[in-house]
Formats: structure tokens, sequence, C-alpha cells
């Protein structure tokens, strides 16, 4: 049997993340194997030959998007031609759906096996997108089991593989040598998680301050931590503080270590509820958008919950205060009962970082290898 040539495009680092572990497991099973395609430094430093930066995918909101779309467009355009020329024995877009889906499409009209590895959210809204998947992808990998039933429902080929992120956080994180880390002491401390981007640190910024100068006078004696994404958003946030005495410690980035470290934590809705949810850290979760997006994604959105645990469990697990609802008195009000009996809340936290902890690499990558039929044994 030749070498396999495996081609993959990830759009932003989380996808390179993602990438270079798949990478690995494959190397691991097929060490002669050739990757091709678009990845980030990760994936390149597991032999990916990258025809342009991932950097130029990388785009976050409307419109820098259209700003950017011919030149993601004539990219695109340039990479199916170049992948269907290579004929790689498989294709796997990972997450960035709107660049990814079409690739896939295309590819697999050109008889080239395709797996899109993270599902986008169709089971909350835009469900039609389902059909576009279907016809363009020969297997749906998840990270998430309810993604899987919906798409076993819309006969869709899929395969739950668990997340990354419950292989790589311990099923009981030491609170005490993360604090000792950060150099804070014994008392309450509060995570503050704002979120990654510049548009929610905008609309939470404030009022997560807000928050923590109430809880601060309701429990004289608590200290809060605030990881920061990027130097970008550390700026904006030291911009949003001035004129406020918090006690507050800013990590660049340590995100990890800021949960590890917490009692608990108010956060945006987004990826990082799930990380807090495997740290075990009871959690209040807001989110705002701009109300016309919000009046629109009402009307949109098919799921009860917006917050990952509350997916999950399938319940209301944690509070959810959207929009209007998310004030510093009730956010403040909400939080504080956790600090002292937060357990009530987690209860339910471990089982779901068992039914997640599934070695998510490697399932991705027999998944893959079983579809082309290139067993390890072979």
């Amino acid at each position: 049997m030749s070498a396999l040539r495996i081609a993959l495009v990830a759009g932003e680092a989380s996808g390179d993340i993602l990438g270079s572990g798949l990478m690995r497991a494959i190397k691991a099973r097929h060490p002669d194997v050739q990757f091709i395609g678009v990845g980030g430094p990760l994936m390149e430093a597991q032999g990916m030959q990258s025809s342009f930066p991932m950097e130029r995918l990388s785009v976050m909101g409307l419109v820098e998007v259209l700003g950017r779309l011919k030149e993601l467009l004539a990219r695109r355009k340039l990479l199916i031609q170049s992948l269907i020329d290579a004929r790689p024995d498989v294709f796997i877009g990972i997450d960035a759906p709107d660049f990814t889906l079409n690739i896939e499409l295309k590819l697999r009209q050109a008889g080239i096996k395709t797996v899109h590895y993270v599902s986008p959210s169709v089971w909350a809204w835009r469900q039609k997108r389902v059909f576009k998947i279907r016809e363009g992808c020969d297997l749906m990998l998840t990270l998430l089991p309810f993604e899987a039933r919906f798409y076993e429902e819309k006969g869709v080929p899929v395969r739950f593989v668990g997340h990354p992120l419950a292989d790589t956080i311990p099923l009981h994180a030491d609170r005490a040598d993360a604090r000792a880390q950060l150099g804070l002491g014994d008392g309450s401390v509060v995570a503050l998680m704002p979120g990654s981007r510049a548009g929610e640190v905008g609309r939470l910024g404030a009022l997560f301050f807000d928050t923590a100068e109430r809880l601060l006078a309701l429990r004289p004696g608590i200290r809060f931590v605030l990881p920061c994404a990027s130097p970008q958003r550390r700026a904006q946030i030291e911009q949003l503080l001035q004129g406020r005495d918090l006690p507050l410690t800013l990590l660049d980035g340590q995100s990890h270590l800021a949960l590890a470290a917490c009692d608990a934590v108010l956060i945006a809705s987004g990826t990082a509820t799930l990380e807090a949810l495997l740290y075990k850290r009871p959690m209040v979760v807001a989110y705002r958008l701009a109300p016309l997006t919000y009046w629109i994604l009402k009307r949109m959105v098919k799921s009860p919950y917006v917050s990952l645990p509350n997916l999950l469990a399938r319940r209301l697990l944690v509070p959810e205060l959207l929009q209007d609802a998310a004030t510093a008195q009730a956010l403040a009000q909400t939080l504080l009962p956790l600090l002292d009996n937060g357990a009530e809340q987690t209860a339910g936290f471990d089982e779901i970082h068992r039914t997640l902890r599934r070695d998510a690499s490697n399932q991705a990558a027999e998944a893959v290898l079983n579809l082309i039929g290139a067993s390890p044994s072979q």
C-alpha cells in the first residue's frame, strides 16, 4: 500500500490544536503519511506543508469578513483545485464551517472522501445547513454527544469522538497549587471571564466589574482574577478598569490556572463554560448581544439553552442571565451563594467530564482511517 496522503484545513488556533492532535495520532499508525492543506504552527510542527499561512483564514466578525471576502474566495478556489489535482486519500475540514464545508462538497463531488471535524451549531440554528453537510461530508466527527444524536436523526454518518479538553484537563484540579502559583492567599476568589473577542469584552467588561464591586461590598476580602485572551484584550480591559479600585489580578492567558484557583466563575457563554465545568467550578453564565442580533437569534435558535453545561446536561444546570436580565445586581445575587455551597451545582459536572473523556485524537484518527480502509494493521 502506498503512503497515505491526507489533506487538512484549519482556520484558527483551536483548529490548529485539534488538527495537530489528529495528525500525531495518524502518524503513530502510519509513520510515512504525507499531510497537505492549510494549518497553523502546531500542524506544521507535525509535518504539514501549509499552502498559505493559516492567519489568512482567521477572520472574525461579519464586517471583517466582507473586507476580505474577495481574497478568501480566491484562496478557496485555488485550494480546491490544488487538492483535486493532488487526489488525497481523504480531506478533513476542521471547524471553520463557512470556509471548509464548501471545500468538502466540491472535493466529494470530485470523488475524494471527506470528513468534517467539529460540528457547526446546526442543532441550535440554521438547521438547513445539515443538508449541505449530508451532501458534502462522508463522516462528521463531533466533540459532544448531543451533536451526534442530531446527525443520526438527520441521516448523516457521524462519530462522537469526545472533547480534547476533557482529555487534557485533570479530573481533580489542585486549587491550593494554582493559588500558590498566582500568589492568591486564602479567602474567596472569583474568576471573571468576559470573553476573548473585543465585542464580548465591550459588552460584558464593565458589567462584570460592576458585579465585582457589588460582590466586594457584600463579601469584603473577596479577590478576583481575570485571564486576558490576548495583549489587545488586556489593553481593552485595563481601559475599562480605569477609575475602579478592585482587588483584581490580570493574567496573560492562563485561563486554566485561573479556573483551577477560583471558587466560582462569572463567565461569558462560549467554550470557556465547558472549561469551567471540567474544572468543576460553579458558574453564572452571562451574555449580551447587539439588540438587533439578539432579536434575530431569539427567533432562529431552536435550543432552550445557550451554555454548553446546560446543553450537555439537557437541563438547567447553571444559571444563564441573558441580555436585559444580565444586570450587576442579578449577577451578584446569583453568584454569591455559589461561593458557600457551589457543590449543588457542580454535582453533575464529573459525570459529564467522564462522558467527554474518550481520547479524542485517537478516536478521530481511527474513524478517519476506517473510512478510507487504512486501518493500522495493513
